[in-house]
């Protein structure tokens, strides 16, 4: 999953993308290097970040949603949104999965979910963007994050939703220390239940890097990304949100072949 950012304060600046011919450049790159998904988003959920307007957000993703859909009308697009307001309408320009950072807390999001049918990717998130990691605190990370998300599921699936249209996200980084981040990546199939849902990690060029390789800037970040991106392949995971595809998409092709061969 190819991360398009259409916000000016993203933490990862060669990710945002300022209108619809570069966004369309960037996801045509995406897809030639290999992209499954792209994933559109124009609210910045970093640590410390202010909320964008409704109206704001709508402005900067619908209209890139809708060209890209009419220039690549088979791919898979998300929408990155807590906003039922925006997925909504998002839905409607072509977008096929939801990708809702705040784990469906508001129920008119769970609505949407249900009367549309499209998938959803339900994350775990403590606490809001702003503040979420003042002081992050658990009883047990992995029991706290999988309950959680897997009464949401829970509850899609009782009213009809489809499993196979639900992933899981345990939320690197959001609301989350350095060790509960590595508690929370150790494996993949602690957090998919009974009906063993789809698993997406989000860990590109994050800060977990800062504290644990002492990598400041976002830019030296690749390498621990990829290390997570390589166990994450040998425990399974389904979906990897990333903002370097043609890295992660090499390393995936090399661990499958040399796999193959044991």
């Amino acid at each position: 999953m190819g991360v398009l950012n259409v916000t000016p304060d993203s933490f990862h600046a060669d990710s945002r993308t300022d209108g619809i011919d570069s966004a369309l450049k960037t996801v045509a790159k995406m897809l030639n290097e290999g992209a499954d998904w792209i994933d559109v988003g124009g609210e910045s959920t970093r640590p410390g970040a202010e909320p964008v307007e409704v109206s704001e957000e709508k402005k900067r993703v619908i209209p890139i949603i809708e060209a890209i859909r009419k220039a690549h009308p088979k791919i898979a697009i998300s929408i990155d949104t807590r906003r039922p307001e925006v997925a909504k309408v998002a839905i409607e320009a072509g977008a096929n999965l939801i990708n809702d950072v705040s784990g469906l807390r508001d129920q008119k999001m769970t609505e949407i979910v249900l009367s549309t049918g499209v998938g959803v990717c339900i994350m775990h998130m403590q606490g809001e963007p702003k503040s979420m990691q003042d002081e992050p605190h658990y009883s047990e990370t992995r029991t706290d994050v999988a309950n959680e998300l897997l009464h949401r599921a829970h509850n899609l699936i009782e009213a009809g939703h489809p499993p196979d249209r639900i992933c899981l996200d345990p939320g690197i980084g959001f609301g989350k220390r350095l060790e509960d981040n590595l508690n929370l990546l150790s494996d993949a199939d602690w957090i998919r239940g009974p009906h063993n849902l789809s698993v997406l990690w989000g860990v590109s060029r994050k800060s977990m890097f800062r504290d644990l390789l002492n990598r400041n800037e976002t830019s030296e970040r690749l390498a621990g990304t990829l290390g997570v991106a390589a166990h994450a392949q040998k425990v399974g995971v389904d979906i990897l949100r990333v903002h370097d595809v043609a890295e992660h998409v090499d390393l995936g092709r090399t661990i499958s072949e040399l796999e193959a061969r044991r």
